[in-house]
């Protein structure tokens, strides 16, 4: 939770309005290629956690905002330098909005790409996010499976050493 909530924060204190469409797009890949290692470490983590199942809830936490969040500051600072790129100005907010509507496949249609080159960036996130859901569950569903795999039988803690902490 607080991961999501300080991501937040810094998307909201970023400078994004200064920003130009090349250091936008550049953020973009450069903070996905970050998510690829972000979530790398966290399938290790998860692996080897006492509690992979909790593990992965924590990654997903961090992971998932990452991701829109890339993607809203990408819009926002899109709009900001190319007014016009949406049907409407966009607001950070307004970029989160939209960013999330489009990543859970709703699609309201009050706020839309209007031009060519937000259109390829919108279908970009459409891809990515289905292939986010779609690889990423199954890779962390197969490193909390492997992680339980590892933990020992509940009797062998008692064997590696643990039965002489006990206190009659």
């Amino acid at each position: 939770m607080a991961s999501t909530v300080a991501l937040v924060v810094i998307y909201y204190l970023l400078p994004l309005d200064t920003t130009s469409v090349g250091f936008a797009v550049a953020m973009l890949v450069i903070g996905l290629v970050a998510l690829v290692g972000l979530v790398a470490f966290q399938v290790r983590s998860i692996v080897r956690a006492t509690y992979p199942a909790l593990r992965a809830v924590g990654a997903l936490a961090t992971s998932a905002p990452l991701f829109l969040l890339l993607f809203a500051g990408t819009y926002f600072v899109m709009d900001t330098i190319y007014a016009g790129s949406f049907s409407e100005p966009l607001t950070r907010t307004d970029a989160l909005y939209f960013t999330v509507t489009v990543f859970a496949t709703v699609g309201f249609g009050d706020i839309t790409a209007t031009t060519e080159v937000t259109r390829v960036l919108v279908t970009a996130q459409m891809v990515a996010g289905i292939v986010t859901v779609g690889i990423g569950a199954r890779i962390i569903v197969d490193a909390v499976k492997h992680g339980r795999a590892q933990q020992p039988a509940n009797g062998d803690d008692l064997k590696a050493g643990g039965a002489d902490n006990i206190v009659e």
